[in-house]
């Protein structure tokens, strides 16, 4: 069975599409008088874009934006979005090598021609080497970071953490403080003079159960 893999006439064109795409709010449909008109993007250039952006996931069959085309409007998720974007529409190669992304200029055309089928020096495989590697400037194929809100939630934990531990442990140490126990034994004299029992254990108060030292 015969593989093909999108590509554009006009390689350079997805580069101006993807800036222009940036720049204009998103619509409820991309059609071609989207292109023509807001991505000002015309001709039969304009007109290739569309089924090329449905290829790669930016665009519904019902030419809906994607979620794809959503995350590639924000700053932060782009990168992650074309490289999104890079695997789904180019699944058969990655089929033969899970990181074609990573590979050279030669190295990749190589990969293409091997996974089309076609002959060497073939100017569609050359095309798709060319669409590629404009659309790879904008990808990020970095490991996806912590969500800032996630961050934002551990950071705030962390400093709260911090001053309840702290607290905590001053709490802790005026509470607790430093407790003996001890045994004390006494040898009474043999005698009935209750007097001699009084002074005894008004000794013992006075210097070992005194609570002030």
């Amino acid at each position: 069975m015969t593989i093909t893999l999108p590509y554009l006439a006009s390689p350079g064109s997805i580069k101006t599409c993807l800036e222009k795409i940036k720049a204009a709010a998103t619509p409820d449909r991309v059609t071609v008088d989207f292109v023509t008109t807001k991505l000002q993007i015309k001709g039969g250039t304009g007109a290739a874009l569309i089924p090329y952006l449905k290829k790669i996931g930016f665009v519904a069959s019902d030419g809906s934006p994607t979620e794809i085309y959503k995350r590639f409007r924000n700053h932060a998720t782009a990168g992650t979005a074309v490289a999104d974007a890079i695997k789904f529409g180019y699944q058969e190669l990655m089929r033969v090598n899970e990181y074609f992304y990573d590979l050279n200029d030669k190295d990749l055309l190589a990969l293409i021609v091997q996974t089309t089928g076609v002959e060497e020096g073939n100017k569609v495989a050359n095309l798709t080497l060319s669409t590629l590697k404009t659309l790879k400037a904008f990808s990020n194929f970095e490991i996806t970071p912590t969500p800032v809100g996630e961050l934002v939630k551990d950071k705030n934990s962390t400093s709260e953490d911090i001053t309840t531990q702290k607290s905590g442990r001053i709490l802790n140490e005026k509470k607790t403080g430093l407790n003996l126990s001890y045994t004390i034994n006494l040898n009474l004299p043999a005698t009935s003079d209750q007097a001699v029992f009084n002074a005894i254990f008004k000794s013992l108060k006075e210097h070992l159960l005194n609570d002030d030292e």
